[in-house]
């Protein structure tokens, strides 16, 4: 799933192409929108907090959220397009350009003082102008018992981490990701961390990662080989609780276990 630097840099892309043009055309491929006509409407900003982006014009928020294989490209204007006509789902369109989101998880139209209820209920953006690190701080105390590794990509805490720079942040920290969040030696050090290195994703791409994906590679700190094993937590879904789990990659000697030791 991209994380929150790919969502900052695509926001910048559309920023680039769309602030302060007028859409000759608009083209919303989802059944409830079907009907929207931003035509002659000025795109006044482009925008994203964590995961969430928003294409804003004087009247409407056109929110999306990528999921797990949603994109948005540019085109020039009659320029083939590079991904299956069939999978867009948006199109935002200049006299000169052609902005398209492709198999995007989210999208919706909001009024223009409605978007901020996208977003009230998720922590400080890692990525954001008004990023408050002692507020993410604060929101994940609230879970002392709960894995770190899980703590992180709750949005509600902090918005923008996914499942590759929560195993990033906790192996640079040393700290194993099923730490309970009360027991990470120093959680505002771990928080710091999380936004250098989201702000040098998205900054000065492309992060290559430390762990993430090196599994059975030798630490950089002390050769040891890399490891992956799953984190999870149970979720509601339905009748019943199912178990959603996924990889944490760790150097065992580095970030040792709870419970053990170095």
């Amino acid at each position: 799933m991209p994380e929150g630097d790919t969502v900052f840099r695509t926001a910048a892309k559309l920023r680039a192409a769309l602030a302060g043009e007028e859409l000759a055309r608009s083209d919303f491929r989802v059944p409830r929108y079907a009907t929207v006509d931003l035509r002659g409407q000025q795109v006044t900003e482009v925008g994203s907090y964590g995961k969430h982006l928003f294409v804003r014009t004087p009247t409407v928020s056109v929110h999306t959220h990528l999921k797990m294989e949603g994109e948005w490209r540019v085109f020039r204007c009659g320029q083939r397009w590079t991904k299956p006509r069939v999978s867009a789902r948006i199109v935002l369109g200049t006299e000169d350009v052609e902005a398209v989101g492709f198999s995007l998880g989210t999208v919706e139209v909001l009024r223009a003082e409605d978007e901020h209820t996208v977003t009230d209920h998720l922590g400080p953006d890692l990525l954001g102008p008004n990023w408050d690190p002692e507020e993410a701080v604060r929101r994940l105390r609230r879970y002392t018992d709960q894995p770190i590794g899980l703590a992180l990509l709750d949005q509600r805490n902090l918005a923008g981490i996914g499942n590759i720079y929560r195993s990033e942040v906790c192996y640079l920290r040393r700290v194993h990701p099923a730490t309970p969040v009360g027991a990470v030696g120093d959680l505002t050090a771990l928080v710091h961390e999380a936004h250098r290195v989201l702000t040098k994703a998205a900054h000065e791409p492309p992060w290559r990662p430390l762990a993430y994906g090196k599994t059975r590679r030798p630490c950089q700190r002390c050769a040891t080989p890399l490891v992956v094993a799953l984190l999870g937590e149970s979720v509601p879904d339905r009748d019943r609780t199912a178990r959603r789990e996924r990889g944490i990659y760790f150097c065992p000697r580095c970030q040792p276990a709870p419970g053990t030791s170095e």
